[in-house]
């Protein structure tokens, strides 16, 4: 499979292979670069990784510019970076991993390009672009990436626990590119992430909170969230949120599920704008409902015997009709507790309660503003 590069791509690509044959040190486009060019997603980034010094593959790639780009050097990481106008371009060693369980820094050492591809999260991910002369722009797939690209699933070139147990934010990336591309996970790979998901503790705040941040830029947020929920990892990144999950019942009377009510929000703004704040304020809006909620006593009943002389009990109540019901005989204490001796009879059959209750702190507030405004004008 040969893919289409820009002019400004071929351009980088050609400098690329002349510098890397030079040093001796075989180059390949590599990751997510290659997979949104078969996609014809736009590409803002490169992965270059070569068979050797990364670092200076880097310093002589940008030494061919008239006016040399800015190049960083992260020794430590054996990665350099350049910034050319409208593409930033990472340079790297290909590399073998192992890691410690309670990290998820891995120590690495050199290795060949296979090896490199072992390592990557996502057989889609795990594609690269020969920059070698003799197969200039060949496809390198070892895991069936291609065949993934056109099927929209994701899955991990090596067995999913050791890709996950190596590298939990793994697990919060399949959901992420899951919702980018609209893919699904596979059944074995999902599996893999509800059994692992108690990993993602090792994992940085920052990192977790990246991934969030380009689920939310998503055009279906909503989609990275459930699969967060089913995953098992909203539990332990953001519990407070799916304490919205469920409806309670008091008397047959209950609310909606908060938690689909907020993604249907969160969908809803998002179709109509990209802000990245005013989705996280969708999301967020009914955060404190939990902590927040009551259940007040309040008979409707109650209500119908005072509204004496209707036709239709069961009719809409208006607040004029409420205010004149109540007008004749109400009085209140300083509990906001309600006397109605000519409904005594109605109400204690129809509540085994006194005819004395509770009503509900916003109808006594305009009640009495209505009874203000009624009598004193």
């Amino acid at each position: 499979m040969q893919i289409q590069f820009t002019q400004e791509e071929e351009s980088i690509f050609n400098i690329v292979a002349k510098q890397a044959a030079l040093l001796n040190t075989p180059a390949f486009a590599v990751g997510g670069f290659v997979r949104d060019k078969i996609l014809n997603r736009p590409t803002k980034d490169i992965d270059i990784v070569c068979i050797g010094d990364g670092l200076a593959l880097a310093t002589a790639f940008a030494n061919q510019f008239s006016s040399r780009p800015p190049v960083s050097l992260f020794k430590t990481f054996g990665t350099a970076q350049v910034k050319l106008d409208r593409i930033e371009i990472e340079f790297v060693g290909a590399r073998k991993e192992s890691y410690a369980r309670e990290s998820r820094k891995p120590s690495v050492s050199p290795g060949t390009i296979e090896d490199d591809q072992n390592r990557r999260d996502f057989t889609v991910n795990a594609l690269a672009i020969s920059l070698i002369e003799n197969d200039f722009g060949k496809v390198i797939d070892p895991f069936g990436g291609l065949e993934d690209l056109t099927n929209k699933i994701l899955r991990t070139p090596l067995a999913p626990e050791k890709t996950f147990d190596d590298d939990p934010l793994r697990m919060m990336r399949a959901i992420r590119f899951a919702t980018q591309l609209n893919f699904e996970i596979t059944a074995e790979t999902f599996t893999a992430i509800q059994k692992m998901a108690d990993r993602i503790s090792i994992v940085s705040q920052e990192r977790i909170t990246d991934e969030l941040q380009k689920i939310m830029q998503t055009a279906v947020p909503s989609k990275g969230w459930y699969l967060l929920k089913e995953a098992g990892l909203l539990k332990h990144i953001f519990p407070v949120l799916l304490q919205l999950e469920g409806a309670e019942t008091l008397d047959g009377i209950g609310h909606k599920d908060n938690f689909s009510h907020t993604l249907q929000v969160l969908d809803n703004v998002a179709a109509t704008s990209e802000d990245i704040w005013l989705r996280w304020a969708a999301l967020l809006h009914d955060i404190a409902k939990p902590k927040t909620k009551k259940f007040e006593t309040f008979h409707y009943l109650t209500l119908q015997a005072v509204i004496e002389g209707e036709e239709d009990p069961n009719s809409p109540i208006t607040l004029d009709k409420l205010f004149e019901n109540f007008r004749s005989k109400k009085t209140f204490d300083a509990d906001n507790k309600y006397q109605c001796d000519t409904c005594k009879s109605k109400v204690d059959e129809a509540t085994n309660e006194t005819s004395i209750w509770k009503l509900p702190q916003y109808l006594i507030i305009q009640l009495k503003r209505y009874y203000d405004v009624q009598e004193n004008g």
